[in-house]
């Protein structure tokens, strides 16, 4: 695999993932607009997994006070440094987020794995966009704090949608979080942290049992750079914009992008 092909997604990996657009539809999309298609099926497994991991380290960089904000907070009671609180509970409900798309992913596998057809992933990105759309103007009743078990699994479930391409991890959460009453700022913190769980987990089961041919481990480390400088980034920018504007700037994008993959596709351009 080219370095410059793995720079390239590993940059589209980390941008992505975080901004509520979808990676895995954008790699897919990137892959067949530009006809790189040079690695086997093991070896691009190994590539995905590996720019997901680079964009996990980004990601919690970025998220590194939370992170240990609600680590401490959740742990405190083991180690008998007090009762439950709500910083507590909401590290421990992110954890049970997790459950459900660890469970598809695990349990169901190759099975729940969605369709990469051009048409699906492009109408993914629209219908997913639109939904993400429709959630931002309800009213906002809901704070970080508030976040418990019966929400995490809720949202977990649709964490889990993100098995197709196109859908968007981070969209589904902000989608669903949004739907539960949460402001836009809780929402969108919410769905980055919900991701780390499930993306180291994602991580360590992908890799589990690869095959990597020893040539291909400089592509892995580029693609997983890249992915890690641009994923701090995108973190980074989605904060930034919701807190500024709004959703509307991503629903907008997905759904142009998926009506243009659609045009070209019926074309026959590409």
């Amino acid at each position: 695999m080219p370095i410059l092909h793995a720079v390239v997604l590993g940059v589209v990996q980390g941008l992505s993932e975080f901004l509520p657009v979808s990676s895995s539809g954008h790699l897919v999309l990137v892959r067949w607009l530009l006809g790189w298609d040079e690695l086997t099926d093991e070896a691009a497994t190994a590539f995905d997994v590996a720019v997901h991991v680079g964009t996990l380290t980004g990601a919690a960089a970025y998220l590194r006070a939370d992170i240990r904000t609600y680590s401490a907070a959740a742990l405190a009671p083991v180690f008998g440094d007090g009762p439950l609180r709500a910083d507590g509970r909401v590290g421990w409900s992110l954890l049970v987020s997790a459950v459900p798309a660890g469970i598809a992913g695990v349990v169901a596998g190759e099975a729940l794995r969605g369709s990469q057809r051009i048409a699906v992933v492009a109408l993914a990105l629209i219908v997913f966009g639109l939904l993400l759309g429709a959630s931002d103007r309800l009213p906002a009743r809901h704070e970080l704090r508030d976040f418990g078990p019966a929400h995490a699994l809720v949202m977990g479930l649709g964490q889990a949608l993100a098995l197709q391409p196109g859908v968007s991890r981070s969209g589904a959460a902000i989608t669903v979080a949004r739907g539960l009453g949460y402001d836009r700022g809780a929402a969108v913190r919410l769905a980055f942290l919900m991701s780390l769980p499930v993306i180291a987990g994602a991580g360590a089961y992908g890799f589990a049992g690869l095959s990597i041919p020893s040539g291909l481990w400089p592509a892995l480390g580029w693609g997983a750079g890249a992915a890690m400088i641009t994923g701090w980034v995108s973190v980074w920018a989605t904060v930034q914009i919701v807190g500024r504007v709004s959703l509307r700037p991503f629903v907008a994008y997905r759904v142009l992008a998926g009506c243009l993959v659609l045009a070209l596709a019926a074309a026959g351009l590409r």
